[in-house]
């Protein structure tokens, strides 16, 4: 399916709100905190609101169907088009099916999926794993290319590049272990940091009183992140189902850090995707806080291991969905035509 797409794109907003609990926390530790109780409060009655704007907008429209992508925003849009008997088609990128989906999920008439299908509760019949759309570039590349891009960004070709990244906000615990270890990596490769805006500044005064050689950091990448992914040997990252089927696509060795923190667990259940067919490697966010040298360690076995890095590079490819986009189209066209 290939089509041309000018921009020309409405953009409407509703009110919405989220319930907030944290995989940390037991349920009683979450009403001792009046901030979590305070704003699911006030999230339920926006909720309400929104199911009101819904209707109005949804009447006026009357949409062949909706297309509901996860997240709480989704929710007041999906309730309302089961009443007014729109059809509800919904992707839903985790492993772990989030509160949004599995509310959505019982009024779908179609439901696909980030991850395979044995790692969801959907009814099989009206479910497709299709992975998740993302950007062209997102390939593998052969070492003469990967050298290229090197080059072109600016590093030793020579040298092997680990690229160390905790999604846009950045992740402390993974940064804090990487520049504790940073002169001992420094000796064997060369390695990027991209510590999300937060701890940038803090984290600069750290390393530049270090002077180490070979150790870059950035705050924040835009754009062109991919070719620093597709230079980099070994990729450290989080455990986000998009950046996952990212390194993926780019075939690309990978040790994921998941946060252990986040609603449902849903980044171990991603990581767990992958690591029960040996495809990444997992280090425990919360042991590298103490340990720092638990992840330095992983990297470096890694990095003088050209054949297991080989291998993984295989097994994680074919999780690969370069499709995902034109099959997710196909699913949606096809219940918005019967």
């Amino acid at each position: 399916m290939q089509s041309e797409f000018n921009g020309n794109i409405k953009v409407s907003t509703i009110y919405s709100g989220k319930f907030r609990r944290y995989n940390h926390l037991t349920f009683f530790q979450h009403l001792a905190i009046p901030s979590i109780v305070f704003n699911n409060i006030i999230d339920m009655f926006r909720i309400i609101m929104g199911i009101i704007q819904s209707f109005c907008k949804l009447i006026i429209e009357r949409p062949d169907v909706i297309f509901c992508k996860g997240g709480f925003v989704c929710v007041p849009v999906g309730l309302t088009a089961y009443i007014l008997r729109i059809p509800i088609v919904i992707h839903d990128s985790d492993a772990h099916a989030g509160l949004a989906n599995r509310i959505l999920s019982r009024f779908a008439k179609r439901i696909a999926t980030g991850a395979p299908l044995e790692f969801y509760n959907y009814p099989k019949d009206i479910s497709t794993y299709v992975g998740i759309p993302i950007k062209k570039e997102f390939k593998p590349y052969n070492l003469a290319e990967r050298k290229e891009l090197k080059k072109v960004l600016g590093f030793n070709t020579s040298k092997s590049l680990i690229v160390v990244t905790g999604g846009g906000l950045g992740a402390a615990r993974l940064n804090n272990a990487i520049v504790k270890e940073a002169s001992k990596l420094a000796k064997k490769t060369q390695i990027l940091l991209i510590s999300g805006m937060g701890q940038y500044k803090e984290l600069k005064e750290i390393t530049e009183t270090k002077k180490i050689k070979d150790f870059y950091l950035e705050g924040f990448i835009a754009g062109n992140m991919w070719q620093y992914l597709a230079a980099a040997d070994i990729v450290i990252a989080r455990a986000g189902a998009t950046s996952n089927l990212e390194l993926s696509s780019l075939a690309k060795p990978t040790i994921l850090v998941p946060n252990a923190r986040l609603t449902g667990g849903h980044q171990l259940k991603n990581a767990q995707v992958y690591a029960k067919n040996k495809a990444v490697i997992i280090v425990s966010d919360d042991e590298i806080e103490d340990n720092p040298n638990k992840l330095s360690n992983e990297i470096l076995k890694l990095i003088s291991n050209p054949k297991k890095m080989e291998e993984m590079s295989g097994k994680f490819v074919k999780f690969a969905k370069p499709k995902a986009a034109d099959d997710m189209a196909s699913i949606i066209l096809e219940i918005a035509n019967k």
